[in-house]
């Protein structure tokens, strides 16, 4: 039976994946494709540039359907309209001239919501120890949409670039009672639903001495829960929990006014994804 959390929640049907070209982006960009197929959704890639418009080659944009063909999904040769006549994916590739990525994505998105955005990140050790935040960070935390980020430098990918084979096989939720866990469960279900096989294992972690929140939690034939209490710092406990239980996405509930990822100054959600071994779903506050 599904509670009210989970009717509240929009479907994705649509993805926005920013990117600038590089082989960080091109990760993502898989992941995002994959998602996309996988919902049947509008797909729109999104690059800015200071150049004008005119100045950028299409061909420098990620290439969709020689992706799906070397995919096995479409027939070699395959014409463009083969991605939306075979795959039921509508695709846009939009170039926007601008001296700030951060800025022009947020007021794209403005006018063009989307349900999900999917962005490449830096990660590693080096990174949360920089002063500096990524623009993936910064487009997040202005943009109050879920985001799913794929760590240039994580151990783990939910896709493969090279044959489009998924691995999907555990799920680490940190839940507390502030920020609502909720909605980051249920769509943490919900991505077992989809993108599993039959037999992914949700891990709800809890760090610290108050009490572990109780959120519904839906059976399925497709999916398992499991509860862990640990006492410790949090984000070296989320850390260690992603690879103990060789995580293969952690799904992180984000809350405040500024953006999806609690202003990222020194939150549990921020500093984790600088240092996650897998992608790392934050999912706003139900």
């Amino acid at each position: 039976m599904k509670n009210s959390t989970a009717d509240a929640l929009p479907l994705v049907r649509s993805v926005l994946h920013p990117t600038d070209f590089s082989a960080a982006s091109d990760r993502a960009f898989a992941h995002a494709l994959a998602i996309a197929l996988l919902r049947q959704t509008d797909f729109t890639i999104l690059h800015v540039t200071p150049k004008k418009v005119s100045d950028v080659a299409w061909t420098r944009f990620p290439r969709v359907r020689q992706t799906l063909e070397q995919w096995g999904l479409l027939e070699a040769g395959s014409p463009e309209s083969a991605v939306f006549d075979e795959l039921q994916v509508r695709v846009k590739k939009i170039t926007v001239q601008d001296r700030h990525p951060v800025r022009a994505t947020a007021n794209y998105l403005a006018y063009e919501p989307a349900d999900l955005i999917v962005l490449a990140t830096e990660g590693g050790e080096e990174r949360s120890r920089g002063s500096n935040r990524s623009n993936a960070e910064a487009i997040a935390r202005w943009s109050q949409t879920m985001t799913l980020f794929v760590p240039a430098r994580a151990n783990r990918g939910l896709v493969s670039l090279k044959d489009g084979d998924f691995s999907f096989k555990n799920i680490l939720v940190p839940v507390d009672r502030e920020p609502d866990c909720a909605a980051a469960v249920e769509f943490a279900r919900r991505a077992a639903e989809i993108l599993g096989d039959g037999d992914v294992a949700i891990t709800l972690l809890h760090v610290g001495d108050s009490q572990l929140p109780s959120p519904a939690l839906d059976e399925g034939p497709g999916w398992t829960w499991h509860t862990e209490h640990r006492q410790g710092e949090p984000v070296a406990e989320i850390l260690s929990a992603a690879d103990r239980h060789v995580a293969d996405l952690i799904v992180m509930a984000t809350t405040g006014q500024d953006g999806v990822l609690d202003a990222l100054r020194g939150s549990t959600t921020g500093e984790v994804l600088r240092q996650a071994p897998c992608p790392l779903l934050a999912v706003p506050a139900a």
